[in-house]
């Protein structure tokens, strides 16, 4: 294992566009929370509700925005965006990506498969033939790579890991452990001797900069590609079905699952444990709370509330809040029905309800 990084204060700065307070010459050595603080690392201030705190860190420095950095007497970077400053920092100090360059003696390397340089092949790995895998990547053990399958530059496959044949992944892509990309779909059709497997000849496509979950499984087209655009998150444990499409920079969160022939848009958040339906259509810019159900086309951007079907958020909270209310609705209907028990009828309302 590589030696622990070390940096400086305004090399930081410097590299990651920050504004730099204090002594610019302190060694970084890592990364920590405001409280307690470790000396020698970096910390940020998530939240203005949290500044007393600032007091009371070990930290070397801190992550600051322009407003809470005033009066602040340490050592600090200022940011537009703290969290954000904070995240590309951290990726300068994590060691769980590193990787010893070569193949493990156990792993089985087909003579036709091309593997670029820098790369990384682990334990019991199977790369089967004429697949291509790009420069810089990693092959965690375990992992199989079947025939014709192109991985692209900086990808890292972690453990256990399935890629099936054909299938495309683009730069910088990573599997985390127990994914499944292309596995056959679930094509079936009903015989008088029972079901009968349809082939699934279509592909998985990934783009760049994609990440995908651990057990989390992605079916090959049945005729025409399963799609992941450039810079899709997916989340552990998710069902992406045959010949979906989903759209560049989408998130999904984990348990989500996507029946066929469905198409995300782009810039899509959709929350954990929601169902979509097949050959759904979801426009760009949606964001789905978390176990809603999406039983027909969303055509219009915005916010998506969770039940049984998915609806405007709007439209939900109010449901939500009616719902909230009928224990005081009836508690109120049965404080009236006490009121008229109570009330004494008089002769004439007798005969009023006698003629009714």
């Amino acid at each position: 294992m590589s030696p622990r990084p070390t940096t400086t204060l305004a090399a930081l700065a410097e590299r990651h566009g920050l504004e730099l307070r204090g002594d610019g010459a302190i060694a970084i050595e890592g990364v920590c929370s405001l409280l307690p603080g470790k000396p020698g690392h970096i910390g940020f201030l998530a939240n203005s509700k949290l500044r007393k705190q600032l007091s009371d860190t070990r930290a070397a420095a801190v992550i600051l925005s322009a407003r809470d950095a005033t009066g602040y007497v340490g050592n600090a970077l200022v940011s537009t965006d703290t969290a954000l400053a904070f995240g590309r920092i951290a990726r300068e100090f994590d060691r769980a990506e590193e990787f010893v360059i070569g193949r493990h003696a156990s792993a089985s390397i087909d003579p036709s498969a091309q593997i670029g340089d820098g790369c990384g092949i682990a334990a019991g790995a199977v790369i089967e033939a004429d697949v291509v895998i790009g420069a810089g990547s990693y092959i965690g053990p375990n992992c199989v790579v079947r025939r014709g399958a192109a991985i692209g530059a900086g990808s890292r496959l972690e453990a256990n890991v399935y890629i099936g044949p054909d299938c495309v992944l683009g730069a910088r892509a990573r599997l985390l452990p127990g994914a499944v990309i292309g596995g056959r779909g679930f094509g079936l059709a009903p015989s008088s001797a029972g079901w009968i497997e349809v082939p699934q000849l279509g592909r998985v496509i990934i783009g760049d900069d994609v990440e995908i979950g651990a057990n989390t499984t992605i079916d090959r087209g049945a005729l025409d590609d399963t799609v992941i655009e450039d810079g899709v998150k997916l989340d552990n444990q998710i069902q992406i079905a045959h010949n979906c499409r989903i759209g560049a920079r989408t998130a999904i969160a984990a348990c989500v699952g996507v029946a066929g022939s469905t198409t995300i848009g782009r810039n899509c958040m959709i929350g954990g444990a929601s169902v979509i339906g097949g050959h759904i259509q979801i426009t760009d810019d949606v964001l789905l709370f978390g176990y809603a159900m999406v039983t027909k086309s969303i055509t219009a951007p915005g916010q998506y509330g969770s039940g049984i079907p998915a609806k405007p958020a709007r439209e939900w909270r109010r449901e939500v809040a009616r719902i909230r209310r009928l224990p005081k609705v009836d508690e109120r209907l049965a404080a009236i029905e006490q009121i008229l028990k109570m009330t004494p009828v008089t002769g004439e309302e007798q005969g009023e309800q006698g003629d009714f």
